[in-house]
């Protein structure tokens, strides 16, 4: 399991892979580049096209390319400005290039025009988080949980965002209200058993684990932390 800090960031990620692949498939990185030939053609002829563009920055992600992601999506915003998925892609790719301040202003653009999109505010809160505006990411988690009540994803990120600043209790609340609300969700069992394990609470976590696997969670997938919790064998 990664540490806490990171959570919110394989959230994002997470997100991200469902929002831009709606209208993609997995295909070999050789077979993106293909795709990426035909688009880069298909923009000479229609430049304007904000649907090829977006296409375009989709392959440049796949095939990691962050730079010429962010560059098109620039462009998108050139012709159509405010377009809501190209400030949200541009803020995601400029958080990989470690951009945080740019990421921000394009989160906090994309906000001004679509308010309650969620996931813009849970980007918005992860970067304030690492330019190490605590205040400001504890203020958009809350809002985040205020605003979706019955969103798992923002209870579990306002979780991870409690656990690296220390505060358990409440992180082991916004576990528990995240699982409630996707109970099959082997990855919010396994962080929240392993905070139980790292604050010494192995009976809970071992009853978290087993209620999880009654519950249709595959065994396998919590091996880590159920090895972890069985007693040492005395000599």
């Amino acid at each position: 399991m990664m540490p806490a800090s990171h959570i919110t960031g394989r959230l994002l990620t997470a997100i991200a892979a469902t929002l831009y692949t709606l209208t993609l498939t997995a295909q070999s990185a050789e077979t993106w580049r293909d795709s990426l030939t035909v688009l880069n053609r298909k923009i000479e002829q229609w430049p304007q096209s904000t649907d090829l563009r977006l296409r375009k920055a989709a392959v440049n992600i796949e095939l990691n390319q962050w730079d010429y992601a962010v560059e098109e999506y620039g462009k998108i915003l050139q012709i159509d400005p405010g377009n809501p998925a190209a400030l949200y892609f541009r803020a995601y790719g400029n958080v990989h290039l470690r951009r945080y301040a740019m990421a921000r202003t394009d989160y906090e653009e994309l906000l001004l025009h679509v308010p309650l999109h969620m996931e813009a505010r849970i980007g918005l809160a992860n970067v304030y988080e690492l330019m190490g505006r605590k205040t400001d990411a504890a203020n958009q988690y809350n809002q985040l949980v205020q605003m979706f009540p019955d969103s798992a994803v923002c209870y579990a990120a306002r979780a991870a965002f409690e656990t690296t600043m220390g505060q358990y209790d409440t992180a082991l609340y916004d576990w528990d209200e995240a699982i409630a609300r996707q109970p099959l969700n082997a990855d919010y069992v396994a962080t929240k058993a392993d905070l139980l394990l790292r604050l010494q609470r192995t009976d809970e976590a071992r009853k978290l684990l087993e209620q999880a696997i009654v519950r249709g969670i595959p065994q396998g997938l919590l091996l880590p932390w159920t090895e972890r919790c069985r007693t040492p064998k005395r000599h």
